[in-house]
Parts: structure tokens; sequence; C-alpha cells
């Protein structure tokens, strides 16, 4: 078997030019740690000034974080299934154009008319939240609507789902705004 031949990953190659010298199924020792004092940590975390207020000036870069508003999750979650359903381009395309294309759909939205903008970082960030709990809660939706009983509604389901995410994550699902609008719509 000729091994040039053969498609691979490039992990693979790396791994098959180096020599074994251990047992594959012995753990891997650890590196020795190294224990730091607070007064040699400080030096790795900032940069000392002149007058030795290093924490004023790190607090007074930082930006204040700012909430998504139900509204922006809106946007941000049309801005996705628009430019995930586009027929013209389709799946074809690389992940960042792809992420450009939701935010400048979500700059140019006329629902956040006054609202300050958003980088393509933070869209991203928080279609990856979005995502992730509205998944978890469709878990949940479903386990619920298998223990529905004769005589139980719509809410009744949507709250013993709330109880049972409540139960499995030990937090209360937030995002009931985005489950809604994502509810009919296949990944």
């Amino acid at each position: 078997m000729d091994p040039y031949t053969q498609h691979c990953c490039f992990q693979n190659l790396l791994n098959s030019q180096q020599p074994i010298t251990q047992n594959p199924y012995q753990p891997v020792p650890r590196e020795p740690t190294v224990e730091v004092s607070a007064s040699d940590a400080s030096m790795f975390g900032s940069q000392r000034t002149e007058d030795g207020n290093e924490d004023a000036e790190i607090l007074s870069d930082r930006k204040e974080r700012r909430k998504w508003s139900p509204t922006e999750d809106g946007v941000l979650i049309s801005a996705w299934l628009n430019t995930s359903k586009d027929p013209v381009v389709g799946n074809e395309q690389k992940a960042v154009a792809f992420w450009k294309r939701i935010a400048a759909y979500f700059a140019v939205s006329l629902k956040l008319d006054g609202a300050q903008k958003r980088k393509l970082t933070h869209c991203k960030a928080r279609w990856i939240k979005i995502n992730e709990g509205v998944c978890k809660f469709v878990r949940c939706y479903e386990a619920a609507t298998k223990q529905r009983s004769s005589g139980q509604n719509e809410d009744d389901v949507l709250k013993l789902a709330h109880m049972i995410f409540f139960n499995d994550h030990k937090a209360k699902f937030t995002l009931e705004h985005a489950w809604l609008e994502l509810r009919y719509d296949q990944k």
C-alpha cells in the first residue's frame, strides 16, 4: 500500500511522520505546574503606569456590555434565515462571506433605527448563543409534548417545557421570543 497515493488529512500525515515513543494507551504525563503569587501575577496581567494605578486605566479602556433586545434578536434571526435560505447564493459561500451578509442585513434593518451598530463578531456570537439555547429548549418542548395528557392545552405544555429546561440546565429559558420565531423553521 503506497501512503503517497491515499487521500489523508494533514494531521494524519504529521502524525505518521513522528516516531511513537510511548504506549498510545498509557496516559500522557502532565507538565509540572508553577504557582504564581499575586504580586508576581500583576506583572503578567497589566502594564505598569507611572503613578502605579493600572486598574483605573484598564477599566477606562473597556466598553460597557450592551444586552441584546428581543427586537435585535428578531432582526438577527430574520437575517440568518434570509441569508441561509437565499435561493441565488444558497449554501455555496464561505463562513466569512455568510456572516458578512448577515451583519450587513442586520445593520440596514429599519427596525433598529437609532440603535447602536453591532459588529459581525457580535452577531455571530449572539447567534451561537440563541441557536444553542433554542436547540436545548426544543428538546425540552418535545419531552413535554410526549408527556401531554388529555385536557392540557398548549400553554400547559409550554409551562412544562420551561420546568424541564430549568431542571435540566439549572437556569430559566429566556429566549422564548427566539424560539417562537424559529419554531417552525428547519435548521
